[in-house]
């Protein structure tokens, strides 16, 4: 059996990046059926990234299909200028309203998921204290369970910064959910630290390139 590796995005992956997202949306769980569309999330916190910064996007190959992933953007302000302009109504348009309800009531409703898909200045909104300056860029990160605790993630991580510190964006940053535990653990050992924006219900961490 051929070991996980770390590769550059392709076009072919956007699926699979799709279905890695909406399988770890749920605090790290699985979220499919939680919303009407399990393309809402992807919508939301992927698969805009791989359409606009393809060469900021790894995967982790695993058995032939990628099955976890780091997405970023090295301007988050730019990013959401071009998320106005080109990504906001084509999610509009796909997604004009909640759906029926499937049963399942999350704390983050579809109703706040799809206004933040067509609010990306919410990605600027909240970041104070020259946060844009110092770390400019921002990621994602989500791996199957098949994949955790592995290392895959720091690796992921380090592919990245390594990309940011040759084009010299001096630092990034991440928010995740706070009932997110496991994610905060990892976060914290592999060196991000809190950043003054950040808040108890909304955390945000940042980390320099270099």
């Amino acid at each position: 059996m051929t070991e996980p590796f770390i590769r550059q995005y392709r076009v072919a992956d956007r699926d699979d990046v799709a279905d890695i997202c909406v399988r770890t949306a749920a605090a790290g769980g699985d979220a499919r059926g939680v919303y009407s569309s399990d393309l809402i999330m992807p919508d939301v916190y992927a698969l805009p990234y791989v359409d606009h910064s393809p060469d900021l996007a790894w995967v982790v190959e695993h058995e032939g299909r990628a099955a976890g992933y780091v997405v970023a953007v090295d301007d988050t302000q730019a990013f959401a200028q071009w998320w106005a302009n080109e990504w906001t109504p084509g999610f509009v348009a796909r997604h004009p309203a909640p759906g029926p309800d499937t049963g399942h009531h999350p704390g983050y409703t579809e109703a706040q998921l799809l206004r933040d898909g067509a609010d990306p200045d919410r990605m600027v909104r909240g970041l104070r204290h020259g946060e844009l300056e110092t770390h400019p860029a921002h990621l994602h990160i989500d791996l199957l369970p098949v994949l955790q605790r592995r290392g895959l993630g720091s690796r992921l991580i380090d592919t990245l910064r390594t990309a940011l510190a040759e084009r010299g964006v001096p630092g990034v940053h991440l928010g995740y959910a706070a009932e997110n535990t496991s994610a905060a653990k990892f976060y914290d050992r592999y060196g991000f630290q809190e950043l003054p924006s950040s808040t108890p219900t909304s955390p945000l961490v940042g980390i320099a390139t270099s």
